[in-house]
C-alpha cells in the first residue's frame, strides 16, 4: 500500500467514533516491511501522545493453578491430570507481595485459574491486608463469578479485574472453551463496570478456526467497551490440551493486532505479554516498539512459578524472584523510555475517582 495512503488509513481509523471492519482487516492483512514500519511507528506515535514513555510494572501472583474450566489449550484445563496442582497460604501470598513493594512496584495482579475452591472471603481478608500494609493498586484475575462476589473484593479494596474474552465470535469462542458461554463471560464485564473496577480484558491472536475479520471485530469490541487495560497475546497451545497439536499463533499478526488495538483505543494500558516473550524469540521489546505501554514481572514463588504452566515454554520460570526487574529496566532504556514507577492506573480521565 502507498506509504501517504496507509498513513491517511490510519489516521481515519484513529479519528473514527467507531473503525470498519473492513479497514481493520486490511491492515491486518499488510506485509510488506514498509507497510509494517508505517503501522508500528503510527501506533509508537499514538501511544506517545495517549500515553507518555513511561512504562507500568504489575507484578503477577499466581497464587493457585486450579481450574474448574476445560479452554481447549490451556495447560489448567481441568482434565489434565498431568499437572501437580497448588494453592498458596495466605502468609506465602502476603510474603510476595512484600517482596513486590520492595522493589517499588504499586500493582500487584493476584492471578489464578477459575478455582472454585477459592473462599471468597478468604480472598478478601488478603485483599484488606495488602491495602493495610502497602501503596499499591490490586488486579484480580481469578474468573467468573457472582455480582456478589466481585462486589465483596471491590469493597474490600480491589481496585482493578482482568477477565480476557479471548475472542468476541461467539461460536469461536464456544468451540474452544467447553461448557462455557461468551454471554456469562461479557455479563461478567458489566458487573466489574457497574461496580467502578478499572477493567481489562483482550483476545488470543491465532486461535484454530480465527479470521482476520474475527480479528478486526475484536478490536471493535475492545473500542466498544471502552476497556481501562487490553492484553493481546499469540496462541499458544499446551501439549496436554485438546488443541495440542494446533499451531502456534503467529507473532507478526499478534504485534499487527496491538498495533491496531493502540491506535483505536488510544489510551487502554497495553501489555508486552509473557505469551509475546515465550515464542521463539523475545518479541516484548517488538510490542512496547508498536503500542505496548506495560510489563507484567513474574512474583509467583517456587515451587508454584513452574507449576502455572498454561501454555509450554513459558518466559521467567526459573529466574529468582524481582529478577525481572533489571531486566525490565534495560529493555526501557534501550528504546529511550523509562519504567514508571507510579502506581499506573486508568488513563481513561474522569473515570474513576
Amino acid at each position: 500500500m502507498n506509504m501517504f495512503k496507509l498513513t491517511g488509513l490510519l489516521a481515519k481509523i484513529k479519528e473514527a467514533d467507531l473503525p470498519e471492519a473492513a479497514e481493520l482487516e486490511s491492515v491486518l492483512s499488510l506485509e510488506s516491511s514498509d507497510d509494517l514500519n508505517t503501522l508500528f511507528s503510527f501506533a509508537d506515535l499514538v501511544r506517545h501522545e495517549f500515553c507518555g514513555e513511561g512504562i507500568f510494572l504489575r507484578g503477577i501472583i499466581e497464587f493457585s493453578n486450579f481450574c474448574i474450566r476445560n479452554c481447549f489449550y490451556c495447560g489448567l484445563n481441568k482434565n489434565n491430570l498431568k499437572i501437580k496442582r497448588y494453592r498458596m497460604k495466605k502468609d506465602e501470598i502476603l510474603k510476595s507481595v512484600e517482596l513486590l513493594a520492595a522493589r517499588n512496584i504499586k500493582t500487584v495482579v493476584l492471578q489464578s485459574g477459575d478455582d472454585s475452591g477459592i473462599d471468597v472471603l478468604w480472598l478478601r481478608d488478603i485483599i484488606l491486608e495488602i491495602k493495610s500494609k502497602f501503596d499499591m493498586a490490586i488486579t484480580l484475575s481469578v474468573g467468573e463469578r457472582s455480582f456478589d462476589d466481585y462486589k465483596l473484593w471491590k469493597d474490600a479494596g480491589a481496585d482493578r479485574y482482568l477477565l480476557k474474552i479471548e475472542t468476541s465470535d461467539k461460536a469461536l469462542y464456544e468451540s474452544a472453551h467447553e461448557g462455557m458461554s461468551l454471554d456469562n463471560r461479557i455479563r461478567c464485564l458489566d458487573d466489574l463496570k457497574t461496580l467502578g473496577y478499572q477493567v481489562g480484558s483482550g483476545n488470543i491472536v491465532g486461535l484454530p478456526g480465527q479470521t482476520l475479520k474475527i480479528i478486526a471485530n475484536d478490536i471493535i469490541f475492545f473500542k466498544e467497551r471502552d476497556l481501562d487495560m487490553t492484553g493481546i497475546g499469540p496462541f499458544i497451545p499446551h501439549g496436554d490440551s485438546r488443541f495440542s497439536n494446533q499451531d502456534i499463533g503467529e507473532a507478526l499478526l499478534t504485534l499487527k493486532t496491538i498495533a491496531l488495538t493502540r491506535i483505536v483505543t488510544k489510551n487502554s494500558h497495553i501489555p508486552a505479554t509473557t505469551a509475546l516473550g515465550s515464542l521463539d524469540k523475545d518479541y516484548r521489546m517488538d510490542g512496547l516498539g508498536c503500542g505496548a505501554n506495560v510489563l507484567m514481572p513474574n512474583f509467583t514463588p517456587q515451587p508454584y512459578r513452574k507449576l502455572y504452566e498454561i501454555y509450554p515454554g513459558k518466559r521467567c520460570v526459573d529466574e529468582p524472584v524481582g529478577a525481572c526487574n533489571f531486566c525490565m529496566d534495560d529493555m526501557a532504556k534501550s528504546l529511550g523510555r523509562f519504567i514508571d514507577y507510579g502506581i499506573g492506573d486508568s488513563l481513561k480521565v474522569g473515570r474513576y475517582v
